[in-house]
């Protein structure tokens, strides 16, 4: 009876898989379990293969480079061996059985929380039990560096990469302190900084975050399909993976380093409506294009969508999603898609809070109005603003911005900017075409003329971008 119940429990398990996934888990685990001949034979020995940690870490480290960080290998081989069978002894066997290898796969890549939370409590912690903080922040860690690796080891990271971004090590830190500011005690309360290390959460509170942070399922998914490689190459049902990291164009050739690091890029990438999370175009780099705000305004002005990213001279990283194409004017635009957000040294978004409609704002060349690019607040008392008068800047919010309920973002209320890039996101606008490619003195004639009455040559002239370039980078 016992053996038919097993069958059963795998059987149900095996049938969430499409054929052609069942053949790919079954080829990883005779993989794994070192089994080969014929067919007959394999079966025959079926019910007895089994993967021990050391054939796991072997897949790995027979690669020149692992595709996964040996903890996450380690945390991998936990999950598999807590899964108990019926009819087994209840102790954890250092072999790993077929039945469950696919029980595993089946819970985390096609089960609901609450089937994925008691493995990924013995991938915390191999005793389970309550968790400390702590634990769970090592774990979450672990997790978002082994994205970021592997997605660099098999090349998905679609343009994007190591050489070209900001290094990851502080965004790794920054996305897992943010994903844990959503641990909550079963009171509600939320612990936070040097208080959630030492707390302890117990299985309900930890299923009640996996259930409430998609991140940790979608992030444990591709661990498992790009590190162990399997089911990678079948259509995806899920969307929230194809779309976790956006194409990037725009800098291929360049020798720009992003503002962004890669775990940044995720998480600010999660954030936009779903229809623009599929590519981001480099507009605008100060690295690039130089310190000068009519070329921002010529290179950004009617391009769809944008992430603004600045850096001031404290080494602080923040910015904001414009929902609507910028359009040089003395009025408030843009609707309640916009947000503001801060990359380092803490990693956040503030949405909009419905107090006023000051979305996005740009204005240069006027008399009456202020000239600068600003996001949330008032005039003179921006969520974020970068003056005309290009390097300056601010970030006010005593206590909270009203448009967004952002804190200060920058270090300094009034900031000195070190670096800017503008990143359209989405499919250009059809208007972007070669209209979109004027520049600022090609829209006001008379300060070309005064330019040139000065003596002085057109800047921007050399420094236009080719028309319609996209330049394949994946």
């Amino acid at each position: 009876k016992m053996g038919n119940a097993e069958s059963n429990a795998y059987q149900n398990h095996l049938s969430r898989f499409l054929p052609e996934e069942q053949s790919d888990i079954d080829g990883l685990f005779d993989t794994l379990s070192g089994s080969s001949g014929s067919a007959a034979a394999k079966n025959a020995k079926a019910a007895k293969k089994t993967v021990t940690l050391a054939a796991l870490q072997a897949r790995q480290s027979a690669h020149t480079r692992e595709p996964l960080p040996e903890p996450m290998t380690a945390r991998l081989y936990n999950g598999m061996r807590s899964i108990e069978l019926p009819g087994k002894s209840s102790g954890l066997s250092e072999l790993i059985a077929k039945e469950q290898f696919v029980i595993f796969m089946s819970n985390l890549l096609k089960g609901n929380a609450d089937e994925k939370i008691s493995i990924i409590m013995r991938m915390i912690a191999k005793t389970g039990g309550p968790l400390k903080g702590k634990q769970i922040q090592e774990f979450t860690e672990d997790l978002i560096a082994s994205v970021v690796h592997v997605l660099s080891y098999r090349k998905e990271l679609k343009g994007w990469s190591l050489e070209n971004t900001r290094d990851s090590s502080s965004g790794v830190k920054a996305l897992a302190s943010e994903l844990l500011s959503e641990l909550k005690l079963p009171d509600g309360t939320k612990p936070l900084g040097s208080q959630l290390l030492e707390t302890n959460f117990d299985q309900s509170a930890i299923e009640d975050w996996v259930y409430r942070v998609p991140q940790i399922s979608v992030f444990l998914s591709v661990v498992i399909r790009q590190g162990l490689h399997v089911l990678h190459s079948l259509p995806d049902q899920t969307n929230d993976i194809l779309n976790l990291v956006p194409h990037c164009k725009g800098v291929k050739g360049r020798g720009v380093v992003s503002l962004f690091d890669i775990p940044a890029i995720i998480y600010i990438n999660s954030h936009l409506p779903a229809e623009v999370q599929h590519k981001w175009q480099l507009l605008f780099s100060s690295r690039l294009h130089g310190e000068s705000f009519s070329q921002l305004c010529a290179h950004i002005v009617s391009k769809g969508p944008c992430v603004v990213i600045v850096r001031d001279s404290d080494g602080f990283l923040f910015g904001g999603f414009a929902a609507h194409s910028w359009e040089v004017k003395p009025q408030f635009q843009g609707d309640n898609r916009c947000f503001l957000f801060s990359v380092f040294p803490t990693l956040a978004v503030y949405t909009y809070t419905g107090y006023n409609d000051h979305y996005m704002y740009l204005n240069h060349g006027q008399q009456t109005m202020p000239n600068g690019l600003g996001m949330g607040g008032q005039h003179g008392y921006f969520g974020l603003w970068i003056d005309s008068d290009y390097g300056k800047g601010h970030s006010k919010a005593k206590p909270r911005c009203t448009t967004y309920n952002s804190p200060q973002l920058s270090a300094k209320e009034d900031f000195t900017l070190d670096a800017m890039e503008v990143w359209a996101v989405g499919d250009a606008p059809e208007s972007a075409g070669r209209k979109g490619k004027k520049s600022i003195l090609d829209v006001d004639p008379q300060a070309q003329a005064l330019l040139e009455m000065a003596g002085k040559s057109r800047q921007s002239e050399g420094l236009r971008e080719p028309v319609g370039e996209d330049e394949g980078d994946e």
